[in-house]
């Protein structure tokens, strides 16, 4: 019998952290005895002495150990033996009671922007708006839906490695993440433990004066076992419980057995005497959660299984729960040293925050009143119900109120007392009034623990408890179960126990005692297998064993290597360390312990001494180690163990070698010994020449055509497959299963090209087990591998006698079973090796457990099975269904790439199928997976692709667009960069480039807008010279000026706010430049450069908004979708001192969203110093960016800004009366659309407010707050309008507004007073908002319009315009952009007078030329608020029409229209006041329709319009600018100019209902006078249009390049209840999503792209979330912007490639040169950056000067053009692999099994193809990958090569001698095994039998009258022929043809029967 395996000793087992504290650490040799007691005491461990621990992290470090060692005061991580970091606690003045690695939950949100923690204004369960009923219409926009409601934003879980540390009162982690939190520990630590799936396991010190205490008291000792799951949290004891069902291995939920009974009882805990030894971390040895202990008073050892079950939510009113401080059970002190966490005080928004959503709303209940952390989903249970988070910022517990003095190092036992009461029921005392009977220990523990198994123990082995070890071991399915080992040793009796633990019948775990055997030290490794660990054993007489495979021994040794060992046997040994002084001279092994490195194992020799060793036995030979697995599953578990050992032994003997395949070579010696079969010894080559002959490497020479001319050894083959003989005996028995799970292996091989040489090794086995048990077998294998045996099985040598008759005659071949497979669906599957060792009565070992050695088989076997499935009959269906297993499965690309080309081709040909015709939901993974990256990329939920952040797109370093940039400019832009000086921005810039070049590239409209629109660059004005004009009187001119630009220049950021909104994506950590305002101009020609006089500049309050307006603009240039706003950037760019600058800056943080991230103590230093501007802007800026959500903190904060909320309204707040209407209006705003009538009726009531009915200087902006009263009163209720009692009482307050109180009373009989000019417009637009969309025809009547002159005399004329709107808002589906709709709009008495003007008739009065007037600019606005964002051709073309006629009338020299007679203005000249009426009536509609004209076309950048506005821009110098309207002028141009390139053509407008009230109060119908004025409106309220923003603009990008490029894409969208389908060019603005159905890329140059919006929501969000769509471009086409019109494509320039295919099927010497594309690289760069096609046309398509090589040029010529032309890269390796095929020598190693693959290629596309995956059953053909001609044509080639020989007399005689069963000789073995492989002939055994059948059949029936015989002989001989053709089919392997008829003619002719 061989030695047992010896390994060597490796050296000291240390470690560089523990050699570094022992040279630290000071001894402590010099204390005295009491003083050591009293500090081991006070610690509770012997922290002196150095300790350590290891932890696998498998998961974030694969195969990395993190090991912890730690004295006092020192604790050091290693990894690998290497420190990596040291923490020191000599400062804490306490010293380290333990330490241990385990793992923390770590909570990463997926939107890391989304405000997750309560110290936010958006932190609340109300965040998000109100979701609409199912019947009513949505507020909000499909794009503002998505960002207020971006779903449960849960974030990814992930576990983190984390170091936790126990001093004397304090914890501290440390994540390997970089985090660290300190937690209170109110008792000394023995030990702790990592639990899984995180947290620690800790167990206190007992004190034994605690037992006399609870005795005295009467009450139970405290628990001692507690859990700690967060370091937000306290720990929390460990409950006990009856059962645990379910969780085994993660697979289902645990649930408790006992859970009704522990929702109603007290918590039960494990009894403080049970002292935790050991605790299981789902290790790689086991995947069962146990826990060992031992109870010392009792001599019991218990097993123990935990759970995690997260606690539930306590259903508790947390107002109602008070801490009671009055009576206090078991408690002298009050006082508990408390140590406040230093998380409590770091960001909230910590991933490690325990309770960052709530399951219900979402969010935290937040500040300020600090509700119970208990109510807070997700929160760790041992937080105290009734702690707040007002008590954690005051670092105190609710319920132990008072302050703390000090810090106490130790705990009295009332302290410790209270502190364990405050754990065990949750942070609550017994006698809290407060403490319902709900309140159990369910909802309070974390981990639960039940006891599986109770063994007695000696009273001896109970005391010395502390040396027991515990090592879990051999965990796999052993046939019926997946059951693990546990060993426990008893070293004092020298005793272990070792049990099994296995799910029971109802999913609990069991553990079951196995037996007992002598040990003294247990520990587990990974020894044999890889997946399976073992345990070694130390018997008592110190030898040691290794149990595998269950219980069974395997004698091990340890010693030192010999010095004088041969250099072949320690090749590849691992390095020896010192082993100075020898681990001999320590006596024997006392102990051994693993420390979690899988093969490492520490040994503790007798006195003390350690050394390191590693037992690794698994083998290095993949083959091996497959052979072993595939064994195992059919030999049961005797016979393997026999010849697992065996292997070991032997393989060990040598020193375990692996060079040469030599750990193989042991492999079959012991498979011969233990299957009974002779052998020939293992040679010793002392010769090197014959070394090589011997070696691997030998075939590969043979094989390389570089090295065929050198001389090579002779080949020396094993001979052991033919030295086989019966004399040997009976055969075990067990070989035909052997031979069966061999074969399947080899089978398995088969399957995967770069398995061959594997293949090779193994078939000489497969073959010598086959020639005894199934000769026939050994016939197919040497037809696959012609070398392996030296000769073939025949009649002659062939013994029938031990032929297991079990196996079938001739073996599965799995390449026809899956060709079978797909060809008729009903072909059966291969058998597995499992049921075959079953049905032969053999129960398997299952020595590896689960583990497939067949996964390669199975994995197909299930692919084909999909493709072949006879119940679906879609060709596109079976094939997306095959996909969705190999993406499931995940079988990616590299799978494929290791099939040979047949097995393959199915397989590719279905990925193809899904590739021209994807399904729109399949996940991400499955588009990726067949090659459509553009649909992946497309589907992703990813932020917006439309910013480049700074990367250049692959393209450009291929062929460069640009030229590069010179160093000088590199300098220049350095030099920039350097000065950072913030007038160095000009606040228009859009760095978009790729964008910019598609969309608006073909002009410079886009720069011109910059340069109109910048305000921080001195502008060039053109002025006359004047050379009467005398210098002082220039002065003033040059001063006129600069005023009147001036004036432009405060009016500039409105429309520069729209232009850039929404251009900057990432802002930087630094301050956040905001361009100035530069008032100076350049006077040309004469180039002076005039700046504004301090006395001539506006007022200082001018100056002040318009500061604040381009704060706006500059804080909107961020995009809302931006991730790195948070409040700490926000408070870093805060000024010193408040500026109107820093104001507008907020507001627009606000209007994008980002002010949700501000900290609400952050709002208060804003608030304070009463700024107007700055309260303003947050006020309005906190609402908008809660639009909806009816916040209740924002509430509270407009509250106290807004007196009309207060209890007592008439209360001085000290609040100007501008930041009240701001106030009304952030109300409006944060309640909008949720018809909260108590919000509405305190807006209503301020319409009318009593106090501003008289105008003085107190309330100047008394109109402001009338219209933001009425627009608040109109967006909360807006569209909410109906006909119920409680909204026709508002109706009627509103009329009353409106029109006066003329015979209107209230219930004491006596109106308010109120003024009508102030409320009838607010009124009216509130009445409008709130029955939008209501087509309430009766409420419209109410804002009917005078039709005579008194009537309209009563009104102002501005009136008309707010009714005209008002009303369409109403009756909002009767606006068309036609004549009729306007003119149905007018008064008919209107209407006549206006056109009876135009005919001269008659003279119109006044009244009704101003009605006339505002109606058609009311009319515009109207239409333009319906098809805002459309670009309606019919809404354009009206506006426009009526644009012209404004500005005629604006711009003419008299103030009547040109068409007026002269006759009639000198007879009605009218006075002077009555034109500027008329004039500024003119103004003011013209403003309204320039903006109305680009609501309609905002984001076009519509040329036309452009000219029309910049004509307006520039007319700054007209007369007609008066001093009261000239700034209101410029601030509608430059908003209609910012609309019409909002966002850089990025963005549109919506038109949902709040879009529409956004629009209506950003461009409210009232002019501002200057920048400064606010009377009429609050200016902040212009910048309102964000909110109605949609990103509407799709883009289109190339996959590949990331380009943003040109495409016709094809739009349906629904109008009613008809659909139809617009062509639009990419980049563009479509209509809104609510209307969208589907967007389809339908074009020959790209693949075909679906979105299904409809139907698909995924579509749906990703088309909201990110409007970029992904294309991927045809190889064989240019884009659009390269090639516009197609004629560079490859078809064209290419020319016809019949002349190419005709090269793939029949390769010949041509003239590549004459090609068009003969010049491929350059050619190609053209067409494709894909590196695959440029590689290999620089490898393989290159000039070459020999024929064959030239000859392989022009195949791959040829090959590269096919795929680029069809687009399928793919299949270049297919052709390299064919045209491999069609050259290889048939004497090459793999030539025959590259055969038997082309033949199953061959027949699949001749035979399969076009039935079952060509789709032309369903009319929906298309052409294959590979041409069925060009596989044929490599078949045929090597057919030709076959003829020549099967002609040749020598072969005949070879075939002959097969046939007859007779010995054939070597001569001609690889020719043979070609001819019998590809013609399918049967093994020569059954030749024989054939052909004396086939005699016997010829004598039998000849004569004979039919139909028993023939008379007739060839009839006879054609009907025997048949039936030999048919039965030598069924009996070889058969794909398309079976036994060639030829073939079979050649055969008879060789048994010379006379036919």
């Amino acid at each position: 019998m061989a030695s047992p395996p010896c390994f060597p000793l490796q050296g000291r087992a240390t470690s560089s952290a523990h050699e570094y504290l022992t040279r630290t650490t000071q001894s402590t040799s010099q204390e005295s005895e009491l003083l050591k007691a009293v500090r081991s005491a006070l610690r509770g461990s012997d922290t002196d002495t150095i300790q350590s621990i290891s932890f696998l992290d498998d998961e974030t470090y694969p195969h990395t150990v993190h090991e912890l060692t730690w004295n006092a005061h020192t604790v050091i991580l290693s990894q690998g033996g290497v420190m990596k970091k040291k923490w020191g606690f000599e400062q804490e003045g306490q010293v380290v009671q333990w330490a241990c690695m385990g793992w923390l939950e770590q909570n990463n949100p997926i939107n890391p922007s989304a405000p997750q923690s309560s110290t936010h204004y958006s932190s609340e369960e109300d965040v998000s708006p109100r979701a609409p009923v199912s019947t009513e219409r949505p507020t909000f926009g499909p794009f503002a839906q998505v960002r207020q409601n971006p779903g449960l934003d849960l974030g990814k879980i992930e576990r983190v490695p984390a170091a936790f540390i126990f001093l004397r009162s304090v914890g501290r982690i440390f994540l390997l993440n970089g985090y660290e939190y300190t937690f209170s520990v109110p008792f000394s630590v023995r030990k702790a433990w990592p639990l899984y799936p995180h947290g620690v396991l800790i167990q206190r010190v007992l004190d034994p004066g605690e037992f006399r205490e609870a005795d005295a008291t009467g009450d139970a000792v405290l628990p001692t076992l507690f859990s700690m799951t967060s370091p937000l949290s306290e720990a929390g004891t460990v409950g006990l419980t009856a059962g645990i069902i379910g969780g085994l291995r993660q697979k289902g939920i645990p649930f408790l057995k006992d859970d009704d009974e522990n929702s109603i009882k007290p918590l039960k805990s494990v009894e403080p005497t049970e002292m935790v030894i050991w605790a299981s971390c789902r290790s790689p040895a086991s995947q069962d959660d146990i826990i060992v202990t031992v109870d010392i008073g009792k001599n019991q050892l218990s097993l123990w299984r935990y759970v995690y079950i997260k606690p539930k939510d306590l259903p508790i009113n947390p107002t109602s729960v008070r801490a009671d401080t009055s009576a206090k059970k078991r408690q002298s002190t009050v006082g508990i040293d408390r140590r406040k966490s230093s998380a409590m005080f770091g960001d909230m928004r910590h991933p490690l925050s325990p309770a960052l959503l709530s399951t219900e709303h979402g969010q935290f209940v937040g500040f300020p009143e600090f509700p119970p952390l208990s109510s807070l989903p997700g929160m760790p249970p041992a937080l105290s119900t009734t702690t707040t988070m007002q008590s954690l910022v005051n670092g105190e517990s609710s319920q132990r109120p008072g302050l703390v003095k000090g810090r106490r190092n130790s705990l009295n036992r009332n302290d410790l007392s209270v502190t364990m009461d405050r754990m065990v029921l949750g942070g609550r005392l017994d006698n809290d009034p407060g403490l319902s009977s709900i309140e159990h220990g369910r909802m309070k523990a974390s981990y639960w623990m039940e006891r599986l198994h109770t063994q007695e123990l000696t009273a001896a082995d109970a005391q010395s408890w502390k040396f027991i070890s515990v090592a879990p071991f051999d965990d796999r399915y052993d046939g019926v179960s997946q059951r693990s080992l546990l060993a426990v040793c008893l070293p004092h009796s020298q005793t272990s126990f070792l049990f099994s633990l296995s799910p029971d019948s109802d999913d609990s775990l069991k553990a079951i005692p196995l037996l007992h055997i002598p040990a003294i030290s247990v520990a587990s490794v990974r020894a044999t297998r890889e997946n399976v660990w073992d345990l070694v054993v130390v018997k008592p007489n110190h030898e040691l064993v290794l149990l595998m495979h269950g219980t069974r021994e395997l004698p091990i040794k340890l010693g030192l290597p010999l010095p004088s060992a041969p250099a072949s046997n320690t090749d590849d040994r691992a390095m020896l360390v010192d082993t100075n002084p020898s681990s001999f001279e320590h006596g024997p092994v006392f102990s051994v312990h693993s420390n979690d490195y899988p093969s490492s194992l520490v040994v503790t020799f007798q006195d003390g001494w350690k050394e390191r060793t590693v037992i690794d036995l698994v083998p290095h030979d993949a083959l091996v180690a497959r052979c072993l697995q595939v064994l195992s599953l059919a030999l049961p578990s005797d016979s393997m163990f026999a010849l697992h050992s065996m292997f070991l032994q032997n393989w060990s003997t040598s020193d375990r070698p692996t060079a040469n395949e030599s750990d193989f070579t042991h492999f079959l010696q012991a498979f011969y010994s233990c299957f009974l079969l002779p052998h020939d010894a293992i040679p010793v080559d002392e010769d090197p020449w014959s070394s090589l002959g011997r070696s691997p490497s030998y075939d590969r020479f043979a094989d390389d055509p570089a090295l065929k001319g050198l001389q090579l050894p002779p080949n020396f083959l094993s001979q052991s497959a033919s030295t086989f003989s019966v004399e040997a005996g009976e055969p075990h028995s067990l070989m035909g299963p052997a031979l069966w799970a061999l074969h399947n292996l080899a089978e398995n091989l088969r399957l995967t090209t770069d398995q061959y040489q594997s293949l090779l090794r193994l078939v000489p086995l497969v073959c010598g087990v086959a020639r005894v048990v199934r000769p026939e077998w050994m016939d197919y294998w040497k037809r696959m591998c012609p070398d392996v045996t030296p000769a073939w099985p025949s009649s002659a040598t062939a013994e029938t006698v031990f032929v297991d008759d079990r196996l079938p005659i001739w073996p599965p071949d799995i390449s026809a079973i899956l060709y079978g497979r797909i060809s008729n669906p009903e072909w059966q599957v291969l058998w597995d090796v499992q049921e075959v060792a079953t049905r032969l009565g053999i129960a398997p070992a299952f020595t590896y457990g689960r583990l497939d050695p067949l996964s390669t088989v199975q994995h197909l076997t299930s692919i084909y099975k999909c493709l072949a499935d006879k119940d679906v009959t879609q060709t596109q269906q079976r094939a997306e269904n095959a996909m969705s297993f190999m993406v499931n499965s995940d079988l990616g690309p590299e799978f494929l790439s290791r099939l040979p080309v047949g097995i393959a081709a199915p397989i590719r040909e279905a990925s193809r199928t899904c590739q021209l015709s994807p399904p729109g939901d399949w996940p991400l993974a499955a588009y990726r997976a067949i090659g459509r990256n553009d649909l992946a990329a497309s589907a992703n939920d990813t932020a917006n692709l439309l910013f480049s952040d700074g990367y250049k797109p692959p393209k450009e370093f291929v062929q460069r667009t640009r030229p590069r940039e010179t160093i000088g400019e590199i300098i220049t832009q350095a030099r920039a960069a350097c000065k950072a000086e913030p007038d160095a921005m000009t606040g228009v810039e859009i760095d978009l480039p790729d964008f910019i070049d598609i969309r608006f590239g073909q002009d410079r409209r886009l720069q011109e807008v910059a340069r109109l629109l910048c305000s921080s660059k001195i502008h060039n004005i053109k002025w006359v010279e004047r050379p009467d004009l005398n210098e002082h009187d220039q002065t003033k001119e040059h001063q006129t000026l600069v005023l009147r630009l001036a004036e432009r220049t405060l009016a500039l950021p409105f429309g520069r706010a729209m232009f850039t909104f929404g251009s900057v994506i990432t802002v930087n950590k630094e301050a956040y430049a905001i361009p100035k305002l530069e008032y100076s101009i350049r006077v040309q020609p004469m180039n002076v450069t005039v700046a504004l006089e301090s006395g001539k500049a506006p007022l200082p309050e001018s100056l002040n908004w318009g500061e604040f307006h381009n704060g706006v603009a500059a804080a909107l240039r961020i995009s809302p979708f931006s991730p790195s706003i948070e409040s700490s950037w926000i408070a870093y760019n805060k000024p010193s001192e408040l500026t109107p600058e820093h104001a507008g800056f907020l507001l627009g943080l606000g209007l994008t969203g980002h002010l949700k991230e501000m900290l609400t103590w952050h709002t208060f230093s804003y608030l304070t110093p009463k700024h107007d501007l700055t309260s303003i802007a947050v006020l309005l800026g906190l609402s908008a960016a809660n639009v909806g959500s009816g916040n209740r903190h924002v509430t509270k904060l407009l509250a106290v800004h807004t007196p009309a909320l207060l209890p007592t309204p008439t209360i001085d707040l000290n609040v100007s009366l501008m930041t009240q209407a701001a106030g009304l209006a952030g109300v409006g705003l944060l309640y909008l659309g949720t018809k909260n009538r108590r919000m509405a009726e305190v807006c209503l009531t301020q319409i009318s407010r009593k106090d501003l009915v008289q105008p003085d200087l107190s309330n100047e902006h008394r109109e402001a707050y009338t219209c933001a009263a009425a627009l608040a009163f109109g967006m909360i209720m807006l569209g909410k309008g109906s006909s119920v009692p409680a909204d026709l009482g508002l109706v009627t307050r509103l009329t009353t507004l409106i029109h006066g109180n003329l015979g209107v009373s209230t219930d004491n009989g006596v109106y308010p007073p109120f003024d009508i000019n102030l409320t009838s417009p607010a009124a009216t637009i509130a009445l409008g908002l709130m029955y939008l969309r209501t087509e309430r025809q009766d409420i419209a009547d109410i804002l009917a319009i005078p039709d005579t002159v008194q009537g309209l005399d009563r009104i102002q004329p501005s009136f008309v315009l707010i009714r005209t709107i008002a009303r369409g808002l109403i009756m909002w589906d009767a606006i068309t952009p036609t004549a009729e709709w306007l003119l149905s709009q007018m008064p008919p008495s209107v209407r006549e007078a206006t056109e009876g003007r135009k005919k001269n008739t008659k003279l119109a009065y006044d009244a009704m030329e101003l009605a006339y007037y505002n109606i058609l600019a009311g009319c515009c606005f109207v239409v333009a608020l319906k098809y805002a964002g459309t670009a309606r051709e019919a809404a354009y073309m009206m506006i426009i029409r009526y644009f012209d006629l404004f500005t005629r009338l604006v711009y003419s020299a008299g103030w009547f229209p040109s068409s007026f007679s002269m006759v009639c203005l000198l007879q009605f000249p009218g006075p002077h006041f009555d034109h500027k009426i008329k004039r500024s009536a003119y103004r003011d509609g013209l403003n309204l329709i320039s903006i109305s004209l680009s609501m309609v076309m905002a984001g076009t950048g519509e040329i036309t319009c452009l000219r029309r506005l910049r004509y307006a821009f520039g007319m700054y110098q007209q007369s007609m600018y008066t001093q009261q309207s000239k700034y209101g002028v410029h601030v509608a141009t430059h908003m209609a100019i910012g609309l019409l390139f909002l966002g850089g053509g990025r963005f549109t407008l919506g038109t949902s209902d709040a879009a529409i009230a956004s629009m209506v109060a950003a461009f409210f119908p009232r002019t501002h006078t200057l920048s400064s004025d606010n009377k009429s409106y609050l200016q902040a309220l212009r910048h309102l249009w964000v909110l109605a923003v949609e990103p509407r603009c799709l883009i289109v990008r190339d996959v590949d390049t990331g380009q943003v490029v040109y495409l016709p894409v094809k739009i349906t969208v629904k109008e009613g209840n008809t659909q139809s389908t617009t062509q639009l060019i990419s980049p563009t603005l479509i209509p809104d999503l609510d209307r969208v159905l589907s967007i389809r890329v339908d074009t020959p140059r790209y693949w075909p792209f679906y979105l299904d919006t409809e139907n698909l929501p995924r579509h749906r969000i990703s088309l909201l979330r990110n409007q970029t769509l992904f294309v991927k471009r045809r190889t064989a086409f240019l884009s659009y912007t390269e090639d516009p019109r197609g004629s560079r494509s490859l078809f064209v320039r290419s020319g016809a490639s019949a002349g190419d295919s005709a090269t793939l099927d029949f390769p010949q010497m041509t003239d590549t040169k004459m090609h068009s594309a003969g010049d491929l690289s350059e050619f190609i760069t053209s067409f494709s950056n894909d590196v695959l096609f440029l590689a290999f046309a620089d490898h393989f398509a290159r000039e070459i000067e020999t024929d064959e090589e030239r000859l392989f040029q022009i195949y791959a010529h040829a090959a590269l053009l096919d795929s680029i032309l069809q687009d399928k890269p793919q299949t270049l390796q297919i052709h390299l692999s064919l045209f491999l095929y069609r050259t290889m020598s048939h004497k090459s190693r793999y030539f025959h099994l590259r055969l038997q693959d082309l033949r199953f290629a061959s027949d699949f596309y001749s035979k399969v193809y076009d039935r079952r995956f060509s789709g032309r059953s369903e009319n929906n053909p298309r052409t294959p990958l590979i041409r069925d001609s060009t596989v044929a044509g490599a078949l045929h080639a090597l057919d030709d090569q076959l003829d020549s020989i099967r002609r040749s007399p020598e072969f005949i005689k070879v075939l002959e001698h097969y046939a007859h069963g007779r010995h054939v000789g070597t001569g001609m073995t690889h020719s043979l095994a070609w001819y019998l492989l590809r013609n399918g002939v049967p093994a020569s055994t059954l030749l024989v039998i054939l052909k004396g059948l086939a005699q016997d059949a010829h004598a039998q029936c000849m004569g004979r009258a039919p139909p028993e015989g023939a008379s007739d002989s060839n009839t006879l001989d054609l009907g025997i022929r048949e039936v030999l053709h048919a039965a030598g089919t069924k009996m070889t392997t058969a794909l398309g043809y079976g036994w060639s008829v030829r073939s079979l003619d050649e055969v008879i002719n060789a048994w010379k029967i006379v036919v």
